[in-house]
């Protein structure tokens, strides 16, 4: 039998299950799958041998438009880090002794960076081992840092949230006329895309942010306090977003000075806590009022507000790496070219995942002005297309309705 395997990996976002959609209409269309099969929490759904069939889904298109715009992983997620095979070869063992269990033929990994890291070492060990087994990474991230794809989805969808809540923050702030500092923090470890889209706010007229600092610019305290004190002479308030990754001149996270230093399995800090570290200096240096904000999880799961091209996207992002599958390809990703700005048009495209795994995309210096507190008008053109459209959630007794897969 040709059977499948789909599993969803590292930190949700509210088009994840869009992907997951796309790969079960493709077996719908495609009529070369027998059965699907979706492993619960990732890869160590695949290892403790705790799968579901899917198949109940494929005909059921209300299921499928109601998963679509179903925010985090239906299937759940893990953060699971695979050891080389050469290291450790008993998981590869156990996951190959499940798609024997289970004939599958192709295994489809829906996730980020270290989803990609699954992928490359997965399929290298089968590649060496002989297995016949077609293994496709479909990409996502809100961060937008996976290389060789012109943005990721669920990047679009997060840029969208952030630049509405950044215009309404606007609006909040500037109803008052006393001195007063808002600090946003935004997702973003090494790579600010997401904090450069709050730049978008300004699409409608409004100002937007007054200052926007990302992380691959060296953060300095001294040229924050000073950029902040020129603003208030401006006008009375002052928006700020600032990427939860910014580093001071010796490499050290803002963030450090509250943090717990622990890291999760693939060796990340935990980080969060720049804006309570500004707010607690701006309170100290200037003495204004002073808030700060951490739109923390927000980002990732505000389905409500996704944009329509990510939704888009992200489905037909699961239809190529199941195309990819079917057509024999292994240690590839599907991928996005984008081809022009205006108008925007992209095509789908599949790039090898070694160029992927553990490689990231940062936001080009060049998009970043000179003073280092803005972005460029490159980075608008480039954001613009990707937050576009309104998406046709189902609601029920006055909320979005929701697809449980278990």
């Amino acid at each position: 039998m040709n059977n499948l395997l789909v599993a969803q990996s590292g930190g949700p976002t509210a088009v994840i299950n869009a992907t997951l959609a796309g790969v079960i209409r493709g077996v719908r269309t495609s009529n070369k799958v027998d059965i699907i099969y979706g492993a619960k929490n990732g890869i160590e759904g695949v290892l403790k041998d705790n799968v579901m069939k899917l198949n109940k889904f494929v005909e059921d298109t209300f299921a499928l438009d109601t998963l679509t715009y179903t925010p985090s992983s239906a299937l759940g997620t893990c953060r699971y880090k695979l050891e080389d095979w050469r290291k450790d070869e008993e998981p590869y063992r156990k996951i190959v002794e499940a798609f024997y269990k289970y004939e599958i033929s192709y295994f489809i990994y829906i996730g980020g960076n270290d989803s990609m890291d699954t992928v490359n070492k997965l399929s290298d060990y089968c590649k060496n081992k002989h297995y016949n087994f077609s293994i496709i990474g479909a990409p996502k991230t809100i961060d937008n840092d996976l290389n060789l794809t012109d943005h990721s989805p669920g990047f679009g969808s997060a840029a969208k949230y952030i630049a509405t809540t950044m215009a309404e923050l606007e609006s909040d702030t500037a109803s008052y006329n006393i001195p007063a500092v808002t600090i946003v923090e935004i997702m973003g470890r090494n790579a600010g895309w997401l904090t450069a889209s709050s730049a978008s706010a300004r699409t409608n007229g409004g100002t937007g942010p007054d200052l926007i600092y990302l992380c691959e610019r060296t953060f300095d305290y001294a040229g924050f306090l000073s950029d902040v004190r020129e603003k208030l002479k401006q006008k009375p308030n002052v928006l700020i977003a600032v990427s939860e990754g910014i580093k001071d001149r010796n490499g050290n996270y803002i963030s450090d000075q509250l943090s717990s230093g622990e890291t999760d399995n693939f060796g990340h800090k935990y980080i969060a806590g720049a804006v309570r570290t500004l707010e607690q200096l701006i309170r100290k240096e200037i003495g204004c009022k002073v808030r700060s904000i951490e739109l923390n999880l927000m980002q990732r799961a505000s389905a409500h507000i996704a944009s329509e091209t990510d939704v888009t996207e992200s489905l037909l992002l699961g239809q190529k790496a199941l195309y990819c599958a079917l057509t024999g390809e292994t240690g590839r990703m599907s991928a996005i070219k984008r081809l022009s700005n205006n108008p925007y048009r992209i095509e789908f495209i599949s790039v090898p995942v070694e160029e992927v795994a553990n490689k990231e995309k940062k936001v080009p210096l060049d998009w970043i002005t000179e003073d280092g507190h803005d972005v460029t008008k490159d980075m608008i053109e480039y954001l613009k297309p990707l937050i576009q459209g309104e998406t046709k959630i189902q609601y029920e007794n006055g909320i979005p309705r929701q697809m449980k897969l278990f």
